[in-house]
């Protein structure tokens, strides 16, 4: 039995609000590294009953694969408290995602929300500088 569960559009709001923690593999039946990635994955799905381990087929979920930019795969997106920590592209060793996990799960999401919303501040503040220049 698989330790995955497959998203769709209809259950991913769903899936990402009511679990802490999501990792998501985006992959297609017809890409070798996604098929060689998919055990790995799998293992370590097992090895972390406490996490969820999902997957996005691209090419029936176009729409997720779009709405998430998804431009090579297999990608692998760490979502916690509904907030995506990481995404990049490739398949990973073992080791690596086992590493990975454990850095994700070690993250201060308050920290992370701060991060962000000072990002998003500077970011404001960089698009509004521009329209202060020609005032002046």
């Amino acid at each position: 039995m698989s330790s995955t569960v497959e998203l769709t559009k209809e259950n991913f709001d769903q899936m990402v609000t009511e679990n802490e923690f999501v990792l998501i593999d985006f992959w297609a039946s017809w890409c070798g590294p996604c098929r060689s990635f998919a055990p790995v994955y799998e293992k370590a799905a097992e090895e972390n009953p406490d996490l969820v381990f999902a997957k996005v087929d691209t090419e029936a979920q176009p729409e997720l694969a779009a709405a998430f930019d998804i431009q090579s795969i297999p990608t692998l997106m760490i979502v916690r408290d509904q907030v995506a920590v990481y995404a990049q592209p490739g398949a990973l060793p073992a080791p690596m995602l086992a590493d990975l996990i454990g850095q994700a799960r070690k993250l201060d999401m308050d920290e992370v929300r701060k991060d962000i919303a000072a990002q998003q501040g500077q970011a404001q503040e960089g698009q509004e500088q521009p329209g202060q220049a020609q005032q002046q």
